[in-house]
């Protein structure tokens, strides 16, 4: 469960992620913000976890960092619960990633590296999740995005800031690396080993007693009990239910013109003339950079053309009014942009991520629109709105029935709903023993709670949101339990022919590899068998020959790649099924050149493992040179608030 969250920290790509928290995963794994640079004074304060160089980190800046890895984890893994995180070593692992950062942040600005203001705020402006529906960054998006979190503007600065001052310091000592030659081609040689030997499959059937042969009843009982765990049937479970939609109402759902004409009045802002106007636009910190721009493009100059000489680049967005464009920079953007005619540059106005350039490339004008004009678009509308709230009082009132203790075929026939029964279903939605059907789609949400449910009791549950509701109940369940022998015993005779050939086999087996220690071959020792068995297979495959199929390695195989040459050895095969006796006669290599494609494509692969080992590296040494202080009091505290111990 925790290895979604390990494989981010140990990809390449999980770097900059695991030192910086950059961009967008910041809001996840984003922490409080630490101020002060106060040390232990011998690791004495509880709410200090560890001080890194003179930077301490708070045990409430722990706690937080888990609870986001933790809801990162349940991305993958809905049911992992924080005492699990920690089990798995989740907790350790967010602490050390915790204690790099700050080491990282502060070598960094120990040797004066630094991570300015506009430097973060190009950083923001480059988060996706931050755009309106316009391309433009959105102020009040990016606010909701943070309270979201529980982030404030500053903690995702910090976060930023500290990302940035890891790429300037990680990115150069990254930069190109390359696994050794000769372990490359190691590596490269393994792939290319080629393995010649022969498999051969002694099946229990081939010694199971004959169909004439009937099991006594002590022995098939005796079978039986000591293989009860095999005809072990999983809960079973009918569903009775009633779906409904709008199709079961008998009122009035068609608005008047009344409605209408209030709705038309409430909304009269909506049809009223507006103006759109779409844009280019960029941001720069100053104005005199802004000045000096919109002077070039009313000298001639192209505005991409002046953008990308100042080393920017444009963007451009989608019409928007007045109001929303206010809302995503300023108002005084806003005034600019609608004060500019069509084609040209709007004057430099400020907002909070700088000057803002835009030129205005094309002007929609819509004009009003009249109550006779809009009247169909409000009374699909409306029709849409009183067919909703209709169907949630009537829902409602089948629920307060429900609450109440009312039996499901009782609600069925006071509303007028059609009550259908499943037969057994299991689990996961099959019909049991109907191989290929399946539970009726319109009862896949309620299959789980179908499964948690006691017997009678209805429960209420929308199929489709608003639209289709269906109430249902558990009318039987049947416990997991052995099937009785009476219902099963064919099956349960067959597995007893097939258990006692199975153990036949298994001395053939042993006798086959006997003779194989002396100088015969497989198909030699297979043959002095006196029951006519299988053809023995023989193998020749290099490693690349065996993985191309992308499928899952047969077991023989398998242990046919990882014997040593020149051994014999025996595998059980799945269900009883019988024994493979498999025999390595060779195992060939060849020399590998240093133009071979697949040489170059391992030292490629493998250069990431140089990039982690660097990483490693380098951190411990910025940890070692800075000093790390750690309160394990202040952390195991932290463990047990979190685990729910205290």
């Amino acid at each position: 469960m925790i290895s979604f969250f390990r494989r981010i920290f140990q990809s390449k790509i999980g770097l900059a992620f695991t030192f910086a928290f950059i961009a967008l995963i910041a809001l996840a794994f984003a922490s409080s913000d630490v101020a002060n640079n106060a040390t232990f004074g011998g690791v004495a304060g509880n709410d200090r976890i560890a001080v890194v160089g003179d930077e301490r980190i708070d045990s409430s800046e722990l706690a937080q960092l888990a609870n986001s890895a933790l809801n990162q984890v349940r991305q993958e893994s809905p049911t992992t619960t924080m005492p699990m995180f920690i089990e798995q070593e989740g907790l350790e692992e967010v602490l050390a990633q915790l204690i790099d950062r700050y080491a990282i942040a502060g070598y960094a600005e120990k040797y004066g590296l630094r991570a300015g203001d506009n430097l973060v705020n190009s950083e923001i402006l480059q988060i996706p999740a931050f755009r309106g529906p316009s391309g433009e960054f959105d102020q009040a998006i990016y606010q909701n995005a943070l309270r979201n979190q529980n982030l404030t503007d500053a903690i995702l600065r910090r976060d930023l800031g500290d990302g940035l001052l890891a790429q300037q310091l990680l990115v150069p000592a990254l930069a190109s690396p390359q696994m050794p030659s000769s372990i490359a081609r190691r590596y490269t040689a393994l792939l290319r080993e080629r393995r010649n030997g022969s498999i051969a499959l002694v099946p229990s059937t081939a010694f199971a007693p004959a169909d004439d042969v009937e099991p006594t009843e002590d022995q098939l009982t005796a079978f039986y009990e000591e293989n009860r765990g095999r005809y072990i049937q999983p809960e079973r479970r009918t569903i009775r239910y009633a779906i409904f939609s709008d199709e079961n109402l008998n009122q009035r759902i068609t608005p008047t013109q009344a409605e209408v004409a209030a709705r038309y009045e409430r909304d009269s802002a909506q049809y009223a003339a507006k103006e759109t106007r779409a844009l280019t636009t960029f941001f720069v910190p100053t104005e005199d950079a802004a000045i000096a721009i919109r002077d070039q493009v009313r000298g001639g100059t192209s505005l991409e053309a002046a953008a990308q000489a100042a080393g920017f680049s444009v963007s451009s967005s989608q019409a928007q009014d007045k109001n929303t464009l206010a809302s995503a920079t300023s108002s005084s953007v806003a005034d600019a942009v609608f004060a500019a005619r069509e084609g040209t540059l709007a004057e430099p106005a400020r907002s909070s991520l700088g000057w803002y350039i835009a030129r205005i490339d094309d002007v929609v004008k819509t004009p009003a629109r009249s109550l006779v004009q809009v009247t169909p678009e409000l009374t699909e509308q409306l029709t849409v709105e009183k067919r909703a709230a209709a169907l949630s009082d009537f829902s409602a009132r089948i629920e307060e029935q429900v609450d109440e203790g009312t039996s499901l075929s009782a609600v069925a026939d006071e509303f007028g709903l059609e009550l259908k029964t499943t037969p057994q279903l299991l689990a996961d939605g099959r019909v049991f023993g109907a191989q290929g059907e399946n539970a009726p789609p319109e009862l896949a949400a309620t299959l789980q709670t179908a499964f948690d449910m006691e017997e009678g009791e209805p429960q209420l549950a929308e199929v489709v949101r608003g639209q289709v509701f269906v109430v249902y109940e558990v009318p039987e369940i049947t416990p997991s339990a052995a099937s009785p022998l009476a219902e099963i015993r064919d099956r349960v005779e067959f597995d007893w022919r097939l258990f006692e050939g199975s153990e036949l086999a298994r001395a053939a087996a042993e006798r086959i590899l006997e003779r194989m220690r002396g100088e015969g071959t497989l198909v030699e020792a297979v043959r002095a068998e006196e029951v006519d068995l299988p053809p023995v297979e023989q193998i020749n495959l290099d490693r690349t020959e065996l993985l191309s199929s992308q499928q899952r390695v047969a077991p023989p195989l398998a242990l046919l790649f990882s014997m040593a040459e020149g051994t014999t050895k025996r595998l059980e095969a799945a269900n009883r099924l019988g024994w493979f006796v498999v025999d390595l006669a060779e195992i060939t290599t060849d020399e590998i050149a240093d133009d071979d494609p697949l040489f170059q494509s391992t030292l490629t692969q493998l250069g990431p493992a140089i990039s982690n080992e660097y990483a490693e590296q380098l951190t411990n040494a910025m940890r070692e040179e800075l000093g790390v202080e750690r309160n394990d009091d202040a952390i195991e505290a932290v463990r047990k608030q979190l685990a729910g111990e205290t």
